[in-house]
C-alpha cells in the first residue's frame, strides 16, 4: 500500500464508521473543536462556580437563581440587538469577545480581593448566564449551517467535542487550582473562549463549501431586540420547546440543590468541594463521549430516533428521583447526577438542537436563545424556590424527590410530542 493510499483508506474508514461524507469532515472537525474549546473553558470554571455557590450559603441558592434569571432577562434585549444589527457570521465572535473581556475583569477582581463574598456571588450569577448564552449561540451556528438530515448524522459528533472539553476542563481545574488560584483559571478560560470563536469561523467556511450548505450569513437578521420572545409566543412548536426547556430546568435544579446540600455537609473545605465537583464532571464527560461518538447518531437516524433521544433520559431521571426518595445519600445522588447529566449531554442536548433544524434562520438565533436563556433561567429560579418551599413545609427530602419524579415524567411526554412534530415539519420542508 502506498503512502498516499494509506491515509485515504483511513479517512474512508473513519467516514464509514461515523456516517460522515468526506467533504463534511473539515466542518465536523471544526465543530468538534468549537465545542471542545468552549466547554474546556467553561468546565475550568464550573468547579469554581460551585465552590462560590456553597461559599454564599446553601440557603441563599434560590436567591442566586433568581438573580441569574433577572440578569438573563436584562441581557436578552442586548443579545436581540446584536442579532438584529450584526451579520449572522459575526454574532458568535461578538458575544464570545464580550464574555472573554468579562472573564479578565473577574480574574483581576479575584486577584485583588480573594474570598470577597459579593464578588463570589456575582461570578456565580455571571457564569450561569454566560453558560447558557455562549452554548446557545454555538449551537445556533451549527443549526444555521447544517440541514435537518445532516443534523441527525453530525450533531452527536460535534457534541463529543463538548464532552471531551468537559473532561479536560475539570482535570485542568483540579490540577491547577492549587497553583494558579481562581484568578488564573479565569484567565485560561478567556483564552480558550477566544480560540473557540476562531473555530466557529472555520465551521462556517467549511460548511458553506459543502453541497448542502446552510443559508448565507452575510446580512443581519433585522427585527427588534425582543423579537425572539414574540417568535416563541406565536409558534406552538417553539412554545413546546420552551415547555421542554422549562421542565428540563426544573428537574436539573431539584437535583442541583440537593447536590449542593449534601456536598456541603460531606466536604466542608472549599478546595475539597472544588475537587469533588471536578471529579463528578470528569466522570460525566467520559460517559458522554461514548454516547455522542457511537450511539447518538445511530439512534437519531432511525425513524423515531429524535423521540428516543428526548424521552430516554427523562424516563431514567424519574426513576432516579424515586430511588433518592427511598434511599437518599451522597452515593445515590452521585450516580443519579452522573447518569442524568451524561444522558443530557449525550442524548438530550443533540436531540433538542435537532428540533431547531426545521425552523427559520431568525428563529435559530433569536427564538432559540430566548428559550435557552430566559425560559431556562426563569424555570430555574422558580424551581429553586419550589424546592426550598417543599423542604421547609415537608421537612423530608423525599417529598421534593417525588415532585421531581412527576416533573421528569412531564418532561418525557413533552419530548415525545415534540419529536413527532419535528418529523412532520421535516417532511413538509424536505
Amino acid at each position: 500500500m502506498s503512502a498516499n493510499t494509506a491515509p485515504s483508506a483511513l479517512v474512508r474508514g473513519i467516514c464509514r464508521a461515523l456516517a460522515v461524507d468526506r467533504r463534511e469532515l473539515p466542518a465536523v472537525g471544526s465543530g468538534f473543536a468549537l465545542f471542545f474549546l468552549l466547554f474546556s473553558g467553561y468546565y475550568v470554571l464550573r468547579p469554581v462556580r460551585e465552590t462560590m455557590g456553597v461559599a454564599g450559603g446553601i440557603h441563599n441558592l434560590p436567591w442566586l437563581f433568581t438573580a441569574t434569571f433577572v440578569v438573563t432577562l436584562a441581557a436578552q434585549p442586548l443579545f436581540g440587538w446584536i442579532a438584529a444589527r450584526v451579520r449572522r457570521r459575526l454574532i458568535l465572535p461578538t458575544v464570545f469577545g464580550f464574555f472573554a473581556a468579562n472573564l479578565l475583569l473577574f480574574a483581576a477582581a479575584f486577584d485583588a480581593a480573594p474570598g470577597h463574598l459579593w464578588i463570589a456571588r456575582s461570578f456565580y450569577v455571571w457564569l450561569s448566564v454566560f453558560n447558557l448564552v455562549a452554548v446557545s449561540v454555538a449551537w445556533s451556528v451549527l443549526v444555521d449551517v447544517f440541514d435537518s438530515a445532516q443534523a441527525r448524522r453530525l450533531f452527536g459528533l460535534c457534541a463529543a467535542g463538548a464532552s471531551l472539553g468537559g473532561l479536560v476542563g475539570p482535570a485542568l481545574a483540579v490540577l491547577l487550582v492549587g497553583h494558579w488560584g481562581h484568578a488564573g483559571l479565569l484567565a485560561l478560560s478567556a483564552g480558550l473562549l477566544l480560540a473557540a470563536a476562531v473555530a466557529a469561523g472555520r465551521v462556517r467556511r467549511h460548511a458553506e463549501a459543502t453541497p448542502s450548505a446552510g443559508a448565507s450569513a452575510q446580512h443581519p437578521l433585522g427585527g427588534h431586540p425582543l423579537e425572539g420572545a414574540r417568535e416563541v409566543l406565536r409558534s406552538p412548536y417553539l412554545l413546546g420547546i420552551a415547555l421542554f426547556m422549562a421542565l428540563l430546568a426544573c428537574v436539573s435544579t431539584f437535583l442541583y440543590v440537593e447536590q449542593a446540600r449534601i456536598v456541603a455537609a460531606r466536604f466542608p473545605l472549599p478546595v475539597d468541594q472544588t475537587r469533588v465537583f471536578g471529579t463528578l464532571d470528569a466522570v460525566v464527560q467520559v460517559l458522554s463521549i461514548g454516547l455522542q461518538l457511537f450511539i447518538t447518531g445511530r439512534i437519531a437516524r432511525r425513524q423515531f430516533g429524535i423521540g428516543a433521544l428526548l424521552v430516554a433520559v427523562p424516563a431514567m431521571t424519574a426513576l432516579g428521583f424515586l430511588w433518592l426518595a427511598v434511599a437518599p445519600g451522597f452515593a445515590a445522588l452521585a450516580v443519579v447526577m452522573v447518569l442524568r447529566r451524561a444522558g443530557e449531554y449525550g442524548l438530550v442536548r443533540p436531540g433538542r438542537e435537532m428540533l431547531y433544524s426545521v425552523v427559520s434562520a431568525a428563529a435559530k438565533y433569536r427564538a432559540k436563545n430566548f428559550n435557552d436563556t430566559v425560559v431556562y433561567r426563569g424555570a430555574d429560579a422558580l424551581a429553586g424556590w419550589l424546592k426550598t418551599l417543599l423542604d421547609a413545609v415537608a421537612a423530608l427530602p423525599a417529598v421534593a424527590m417525588f415532585a421531581g419524579a412527576g416533573l421528569a415524567l412531564a418532561w418525557m411526554v413533552t419530548g415525545g410530542l415534540l419529536a413527532r412534530r419535528q418529523r412532520e415539519l421535516a417532511r413538509v420542508s424536505g
